[in-house]
């Protein structure tokens, strides 16, 4: 063999990492793999198909069937003249997690098992001594036994071409977030594949607010987590504390009620327990601020909010309140209303004759046989009140709010 036909020589083994969807985006992105494809590996039959996987694991929950289903895997092709095997098999432990047998985060069954399929006994022997290795991590990490099958591959099939790069062809798919967290032991920066151990990645119990606080789950690269920054984020005024993580595990001593499976998502912790998730923004805000405001809200005021429901006159808060400050909406924490566009109307509610600029949305409203004009609050989108034309000057415009579902900040 030449020198040019060695240097141009490569390379494949077989990684199963749960859905085969992340697994391929992930290690796509590595300098050196040339190609990624996802298929089927491991099972009794020669030949398989989505459809058949499923079924047969269907038989196999329900003890029909004692065959050994097919995981779903990824097929790598890489030039080790620029990257090692070893530095694809510490990609392949850092990014999921080996410990769960047969399932990875919320999908459950044999064909989401962990496994390294091999074509050498070269690939074999570095397979289980990376294993070990990364072993002793999980174990000082507090992790279980590493539950990865490593053996010579058999009966591979390619997936239907739909299943191939399907991320870039379906963007609202789920990223994989990246692991356990736990670094492969005796790496350099440019090997391992976790994230970096600084404040904008690792959060310390000690600098949240145990008692109310909203973790943002996110993976590297998923643009999903970057638009929830944008859009989301970056305006952040709620009163409820928040903060962004690589990792998928939750500060020491706070916990998940269950695996993470994707992201970004976005989890409520009262008292270091988890009591509500948002699992994967694709840029509906008025869904994100909804689900936070039935953490947030109690029963009245998400009747007020989400049901377009009024308080009975007189009944509802901030009706005398004439400080200097500013009405603000009760989730996002946005202003609405200045105090000195407040005036007595009479009415029993509260009354503005000017919100702040670009804080409301008025939305035509038929409802109960009247024909009037609704106010939402541009930032959340729930449900204030009307606006009428019998205000006083200089607008003439009297925006008659639902007490219960303003916050009063003062001055």
């Amino acid at each position: 063999m030449s020198d040019s036909q060695t240097a141009n020589k490569t390379e494949s083994i077989v990684f199963a990492m749960g859905c085969f969807w992340g697994a391929e985006k992930r290690m796509s992105a590595i300098k050196g793999v040339l190609d990624v494809e996802s298929g089927y590996a491991g099972g009794d039959q020669p030949q398989t198909s989505y459809e058949q996987v499923l079924r047969l694991e269907k038989q196999i929950r329900m003890g029909m069937s004692q065959a050994r289903n097919h995981a779903e895997v990824i097929k790598v092709t890489f030039d080790p003249q620029v990257v090692s095997l070893e530095t694809l098999l510490i990609h392949f432990w850092e990014n999921h997690n080996p410990t769960q047998g047969d399932r990875q985060g919320n999908d459950i069954g044999s064909n989401y098992r962990s496994a390294i399929y091999t074509q050498s006994p070269k690939q074999a022997n570095l397979a289980e001594a990376t294993k070990q290795q990364y072993q002793v991590a999980l174990d000082k990490a507090g992790y279980p036994k590493i539950t990865t099958e490593i053996a010579p591959l058999r009966h591979y099939t390619s997936a239907e071409e739909y299943h191939q790069n399907y991320l870039q062809k379906n963007p609202n798919g789920y990223c994989g977030l990246g692991g356990t967290g736990v670094k492969y032991p005796n790496t350099t920066p440019s090997t391992s594949t976790t994230a970096p151990t600084d404040p904008a990645t690792t959060l310390s119990a000690k600098d949240l607010n145990k008692s109310l606080q909203l973790i943002v789950f996110e993976a590297e690269e998923c643009q999903y987590c970057k638009a929830f920054k944008q859009e989301i984020l970056s305006n952040w005024q709620s009163e409820v504390a928040v903060a962004t993580t690589l990792t998928p595990q939750p500060p020491a001593g706070w916990k998940l009620a269950q695996p993470l499976f994707a992201t970004p998502t976005i989890v409520l912790f009262k008292d270091g327990q988890e009591t509500s998730r948002f699992t994967g923004y694709t840029g509906d805000k008025t869904r994100f601020w909804q689900w936070l405001g039935f953490q947030l809200l109690t029963p009245q005021q998400q009747r007020i909010a989400f049901e377009q429901g009024t308080e009975p006159a007189f009944s509802g808060s901030h009706l005398d309140e004439k400080r200097p400050g500013t009405f603000v909406d009760p989730i996002t924490g946005a202003p609405l209303f200045r105090t000195d566009t407040k005036f007595e109307s009479g009415s029993g509610w509260p009354s503005f004759f000017n919100p702040v600029e670009g804080a409301i949305t008025e939305h035509p409203d038929h409802s109960h046989g009247m024909t009037r004009t609704e106010v939402r609050s541009a930032s959340s989108g729930i449900h204030l009140g009307h606006v009428f034309n019998d205000g006083p000057p200089p607008t003439h415009k009297r925006y008659c709010i639902n007490g219960n579902v303003l916050k009063f900040v003062a001055d």
